[in-house]
């Protein structure tokens, strides 16, 4: 038996990339699955990979969503789990996004989430319970160069994982948020096209690998399961432990210590 077997999930953002990676773990582990995209063509061949059912959706016009939540809804019979993937970044710096580039990456990655949690909420109560992960970011525990209205929605994420966790806890409904590392997926493949890119990346992660989408997946499934069933309000880190060393000394400490 699967680690979700009989559950019935939505995963938002997953025509491709981590959101298609988790689609695929959680139908491998008995789940029911429907992919929720903007892209319909890739929501719909991800959906027939595994299936279950595609629907198309722009998770930052809050209608839309609900409708779509109620489509898979409808489709899937029910609804236990709940993965808010969707998400969309860019790269500059801070003082040149205009208002339209801050209200799209806002949107989509705070408000999409938001828009989606509301969605589910009445079904997920009304099944007793279920589990919501949300896609949270690295860069919004530690802010990277370029990507501060993307921080900044990624950190609120976190906020509103937390909130969740503690209004809907009484109605059995866990709620936490993944915060992946640098993974290797079509939004950052600009990057594994440059060696001395790749080898950077290697040297200061401590386990020596870019992630891959299956790594940020299994986290997913695993909290999404009953094995995290006392599990609420966290922000699980899947980076290979790059964020532990220090910019400031560790190449210091490293000649020191000969490594």
């Amino acid at each position: 038996m699967g680690l979700l077997e009989g559950k019935l999930a939505i995963v938002t953002g997953g025509a491709s990339g981590i959101g298609a990676a988790t689609a695929r773990r959680m139908a491998e582990e008995g789940a029911r699955v429907a992919i929720l995209d903007l892209n319909a063509d890739g929501a719909a061949a991800v959906a027939d990979e595994i299936s279950g059912f595609g629907f198309a959706v722009n998770v930052a016009d809050r209608d839309a969503t609900e409708s779509a939540v109620d489509a898979a809804v409808d489709a899937l019979g029910g609804l236990t789990t709940v993965f808010n993937n969707a998400g969309i970044g860019s790269l500059k710096p801070l003082h040149t996004y205009t208002d339209k580039e801050w209200d799209l990456l806002v949107d989509v990655n705070l408000k999409g989430t938001f828009n989606a949690i509301r969605a589910v909420l009445p079904h997920l109560r009304a099944a007793g319970g279920g589990s919501i992960v949300n896609m949270a970011s690295v860069s919004g525990i530690r802010p990277t160069r370029g990507e501060a209205p993307y921080a900044a929605a990624k950190a609120a994420v976190i906020a509103l994982t937390m909130s969740g966790a503690l209004e809907y806890g009484p109605d059995g409904v866990r709620v936490n948020c993944v915060s992946p590392g640098f993974i290797r997926t079509p939004l950052t493949e600009f990057a594994f096209s440059v060696p001395t890119y790749v080898d950077a990346l290697e040297a200061v992660t401590p386990l020596g690998r870019a992630g891959t989408p299956e790594d940020v997946a299994d986290v997913v499934v695993f909290l999404a399961s009953g094995l995290a069933r006392y599990i609420t309000g966290q922000n699980v880190v899947v980076d290979g432990g790059s964020m532990l060393p220090s910019a400031q000394v560790d190449h210091i400490l490293g000649d020191l210590l000969g490594g």
